[in-house]
């Protein structure tokens, strides 16, 4: 059972599933969640308010949310290609077959990579 995040405004209230996200991407005080379907919402809070609001109520889930750089937070498991030199990173939901190309510095996907294959070892 996946978890559900719940972030609320004066104007309305959005629940939506964790494994449903595909990535949060900031404007200063403003971010955008993207889900699988390519629904957007975004909210009047920066990068690391989102950050912590999905720790706050995921658990240990949150530990699927990877931040890169200073204006993007991916859900790891949807994470198809790091490609460094084109400073592309392609998220997609195998179900659905949408992809998302997203663009980072070479520094934070150099990292990225490298943090993925770390972590697969340890599995």
């Amino acid at each position: 059972m996946s978890k559900t995040i719940i972030i609320s405004n004066s104007n309305e209230l959005v629940r939506m599933r964790a494994e449903r996200i595909i990535y949060v991407q900031s404007d200063g005080n403003y971010s955008t969640f993207v889900l699988h379907d390519k629904t957007e919402h975004v909210f009047t809070m920066n990068l690391a308010r989102s950050m912590q609001v999905m720790e706050e109520q995921l658990g240990k889930e949150a530990s699927s949310f990877i931040r890169i750089g200073k204006s993007l937070i991916v859900n790891r498991t949807h994470i198809f290609k790091v490609n460094v030199n084109r400073q592309q990173l392609v998220m997609s939901d195998m179900e659905v077959n949408e992809a998302f190309t997203l663009h980072a510095s070479t520094e934070a996907l150099r990292q990225l990579k490298t943090l993925l294959e770390t972590l697969r070892k340890e599995a």
